[in-house]
Formats: C-alpha cells, sequence, structure tokens
C-alpha cells in the first residue's frame, strides 16, 4: 500500500486518514514535522507541506485536495454506494465548495493558528519559530470557530450530512478539523446542539478510531474528546 506523510495534529492530514479509513485502505503512516525542512521530504514535495500521498509506483500525490480528488478517480468507482464524491455535476460542486471552505478557509482562520500556536511551537527550536504562544492568535481563532460551528448547524439542520444526504468528503473535512480544535478543548459544543450531534455520528464512525488515538505528549486532550457521546 501507499506511503501517507503526515502530521498527527496537522488537521488536513487527518481528512486524507479518515478518507482512507472510510475507503478500506491502510497506509503506512510516515509522520512528518513541515517545519524541519528535512531534504529528503522537500525531495518528494518541495512545498514542505502535509499531507503527501506516495504510492508503490512512485506517484507522489501531495495535498489534502488532491489526494481527496485521486482517491475518487482511481479508487471511487469500486465503493459503489459509499462513493464519498457524488456521481452528480450538482453534487460534486457542493462537496468541492464545502471541501475548500474547511481545507483552506477553516483552516486559515483556526485549525492553523491553534494548532501551530499550541502544539507546533512547543516542538520547535527559537529558529524554527518556536516559543510561548501568540495569545492574540489564539483568541482571534476561538473566535472564528463560532461562525463556523454555526455554519455547520446551519447546513446540518437542512440535510441529513453536510453536502446532502449521504456522508462525503465535507463531512470528513469538516470533522478533521473540529477534532484538532476538540482535542485542545476549544470548540464552544454548547453553543450548537445541531453542530454536536452531526459531530457525534461522525466521530462515532471506525474510521475515527485511530484519530482519536492521537494525542501530544505532555498535552492530553479535553476530558470529552475520546468520548463518542459527549
Amino acid at each position: 500500500m501507499a506511503n501517507l506523510y503526515h502530521f498527527p495534529f496537522c488537521a488536513n492530514s487527518r481528512f486524507v486518514r479518515l478518507v482512507l479509513a472510510e475507503m478500506g485502505l491502510e497506509p503506512t503512516l510516515i509522520e512528518e514535522r513541515s517545519w524541519d525542512r528535512r531534504d529528503e521530504f522537500l525531495m518528494i514535495n518541495p512545498a514542505g507541506t502535509t499531507p503527501v500521498l506516495l504510492e508503490q509506483t512512485g506517484t507522489v500525490i501531495p495535498g489534502a485536495g488532491v489526494i481527496a480528488e485521486y482517491l475518487d478517480e482511481t479508487r471511487g468507482l469500486g465503493l459503489s454506494g459509499r462513493r464519498l464524491l457524488p456521481e452528480d455535476p450538482t453534487g460534486r460542486v457542493e462537496v468541492r465548495r464545502l471541501l475548500d471552505w474547511f481545507l483552506v478557509k477553516f483552516e486559515g482562520e483556526v485549525t492553523g493558528y491553534l494548532v501551530a500556536e499550541k502544539i507546533a511551537k512547543r516542538f520547535m527550536s527559537s529558529s524554527q519559530g518556536g516559543g510561548p504562544p501568540d495569545m492574540n492568535a489564539i483568541r482571534a481563532a476561538r473566535a472564528n470557530v463560532r461562525y463556523h460551528l454555526k455554519y455547520i448547524g446551519y447546513l446540518i439542520a437542512r440535510r441529513r450530512w453536510l453536502a446532502g444526504d449521504d456522508l462525503s468528503y465535507a463531512d470528513l473535512a469538516a470533522a478533521a478539523h473540529l477534532s484538532c480544535v476538540d482535542y485542545l478543548g476549544d470548540v464552544p459544543w454548547e453553543e450548537d446542539e445541531m453542530a454536536r450531534n452531526w459531530y457525534a455520528r461522525v466521530k462515532s464512525r471506525p474510521s475515527f478510531r485511530a484519530i482519536l488515538a492521537d494525542r501530544v505528549a505532555g498535552m492530553p486532550p479535553a476530558a470529552h474528546y475520546a468520548d463518542l457521546d459527549f
């Protein structure tokens, strides 16, 4: 099977792990700390970012969105009713719209700040940007997560899953990002019951088990992090 270069608390890497698990695929996981800028990794992905999927054939697929499209093109037809990108063009547009919302917008407004400030900086040297967290960035991310949570609640009040009737890439991307924020205790679940109930459904899927087992050394998760009924 393929190798997946990832960082356990890179939310976009978590998304790809969830996708692979939903597809019944078990890659070899290789932890990559992008701030180390390893030459060997830069030769695989010059951007130096995770996730990166490396097929046994040598094909390199960089980036969560590109990996999702690649997996649908190469494995999607074999999934039958479990396909994560709809077959109809309109449905595919909506899934892709929401995929961009979470992989790019949520990452840029919430997860990127919280993971960098609370987790990554703990492992970086001063020359790499390590040091105490920037509380202004953390406060901004905590404020931003509130409207994202409301938007999830808005969508799920009108649909069975975020993009429609079936579980899709949109749900896995949103849940991957929320899982990182939830580990840190920064999701105000009490503010939106619809969003919380939707997350509990996704969190209860077998594909989520490995995600919930992730830990940061010296930083335990929020008390409810691994609870399926929270």
